[in-house]
């Protein structure tokens, strides 16, 4: 038996003549954990989506188990023994957890589907894998986290003897992580092979057995465990050192600018947030930590408007508001949602038409309607101002890279005359040259007096950009770091509960 379980071989694949991988050459061992990197744009997806199916390679060949095989469609990629957790996730919101891992594979009971064994079976993996789910909760009633827990469920039930994650952690606290990198650990040992995607370095440092890495769409290296260095990774990547430590520890400075945002007492009607109380500050980067399920996200919804206050206030520049997306556009406020793809912009769209979706009430009209010009015009700077790639302003962006996207999520505001920029989980999935360059935007804004509230549970991230830092936890906000040397760990135990510091953080 080979000791290869899938190989690809001189993979060739362009999208309108523009080549996106090369030549590319990747091969996974029985029972090894293989991770891919390379920046947005590298084909690491388009390289997984044609070893799944979804796309059709020009040119090459791909071998399971040392036998040429033609991968259609994903239906033929799991007969084969594959299962591939995208990035974006394929839950559908209105079923169950149970429903969602055994979607098209449902036990049946003469003939229907048998809901208790279904939820039985569920409630074994659940178990197996310590996993925070409930077969029967609707996905609908689920955070991003958890849906990225249900999404891993439904590779593991497949009994895959390859198993394909992409960016499995982007949107899991540390807690969760750990869980996952367990799991990992233990479907190695028992001869599954995983090939792992990640732009986060110490996770591929502490689980991968060997790194290939793709720079331009083609081969850049392959390292054994041993030789996976950051700084090397790093320049293999992008042909430049970008330092990824930064951020293990740093040393907080509030400012006494005056208060642009004052929330007073708010609680949401879902019971999430609980009393919270907080202000910020002219060109202040107020940083909002804590596990999954701590409020974080609620909380942000209802100081914009999405979701309904139950009770509390929001005052900005001393005016009470009573927020709705509606009215706190128009009052200065941005937000950058934490699920991009589902509601930061519309797929099918061109940049421009994205840029201009929270803007048509500034670009200037010709007569009655919207001057094309105008429009393009805004699109235009939109790109220039942030590096947004291609440069295309007619680029559908559902087609372009996860960082990209963001680019375009956030260039829409900063055609705007901000106050307010809410950002959640800004740089999940995003490679380390894209994330530097969103963190270079935020920076900007606050030099330029705008009060940044930042959500994020990539601790590093979080303690990097922050000026000050509030951590939640059961919707509360029980610490704040705001002088003094932070790190991760001080962090994390905090959102664990270890540290208690209520009082404080106010």
């Amino acid at each position: 038996m080979s000791e290869t379980i899938l190989e690809a071989r001189n993979i060739y694949k362009s999208f309108s003549g523009v080549p996106v991988l090369q030549d590319v050459r990747f091969e996974v061992k029985r029972g090894e954990v293989h991770a891919l990197m390379g920046e947005n744009g590298a084909g690491k997806s388009t390289l997984i989506k044609i070893i799944t199916g979804v796309y059709t390679k020009d040119s090459g060949s791909i071998l399971w188990e040392g036998k040429e095989v033609q991968i259609n469609n994903y239906n033929e990629c799991q007969k084969l023994g594959m299962a591939c957790i995208y990035q974006e996730l394929s839950v559908i919101p209105s079923l169950t957890v149970a429903q969602n891992v055994f979607l098209g594979r449902e036990p049946r009971k003469l003939g229907i589907i048998d809901h208790k064994k279904m939820n039985e079976m569920t409630k074994e993996l659940i178990d197996q894998y310590d996993f925070p789910l409930d077969p029967t909760t609707p996905v609908a009633n689920l955070g991003i986290g958890l849906r990225q827990l249900v999404e891993i469920l439904k590779g593991l039930s497949c009994n895959s003897r390859l198993l394909i994650m992409d960016e499995p952690t982007a949107s899991l606290s540390g807690k969760e992580a750990e869980s996952l990198f367990g799991i990992i650990r233990s479907l190695r040992e028992k001869g599954v092979s995983i090939i792992y995607i990640s732009h986060r370095l110490e996770e591929v440092y502490a689980l991968s057995d060997r790194l290939t890495i793709l720079r331009d769409g083609k081969n850049a290296a392959v390292l054994e465990h041993d030789e996976i260095e950051p700084k090397k990774v790093i320049q293999t990547m992008i042909g430049k050192v970008v330092d990824e430590s930064a951020g293990s520890s740093k040393e907080m400075k509030s400012n006494d600018n005056e208060v642009v945002l004052d929330v007073k007492d708010i609680c949401d009607e879902l019971g999430m947030v609980k009393n919270v109380s907080f202000q910020a500050h002219k060109g202040e980067i107020l940083g909002f930590g804590g596990l999954i399920g701590a409020g974080r996200t609620e909380l942000v919804r209802a100081i914009y408007g999405i979701d309904r206050m139950k009770s509390g206030t929001v005052t900005l520049n001393g005016e009470k508001l009573d927020p709705s997306p509606k009215r706190s556009i128009k009052a200065g406020f941005g937000f950058v949602p934490e699920d991009r793809r589902g509601q930061g912009f519309i797929p099918l769209l061109s940049t421009v038409k994205n840029v201009a979706l929270t803007n048509y009430d500034i670009i200037p009209k010709n007569g009655p309607a919207i001057s094309d010009a105008a429009e393009l015009e805004s699109g235009k700077k939109a790109i220039q101002q942030i590096d947004i790639r291609p440069s295309d302003p007619q680029k559908q962006v559902g087609l372009m890279s996860g960082g990209n996207q963001q680019k375009v999520v956030l260039g829409k505001w900063l055609m705007r005359d901000l106050k307010v920029l809410i950002v959640d989980e800004p740089t999940a999935g995003i490679d380390v040259g894209a994330k530097a360059e969103i963190y270079r935007i935020l920076e900007d804004l606050a030099q330029s007096g705008v009060v940044v509230i930042l959500v994020s549970s990539d601790l590093q991230e979080l303690i990097r950009v922050s000026h000050r830092i509030l951590v939640m936890r059961k919707g509360s906000i029980i610490k704040e770091f705001k002088s003094g040397v932070v790190t991760q760990s001080m962090v994390l135990e905090a959102a664990s509960g270890i540290i208690d510091d209520k009082e404080e953080a106010v």
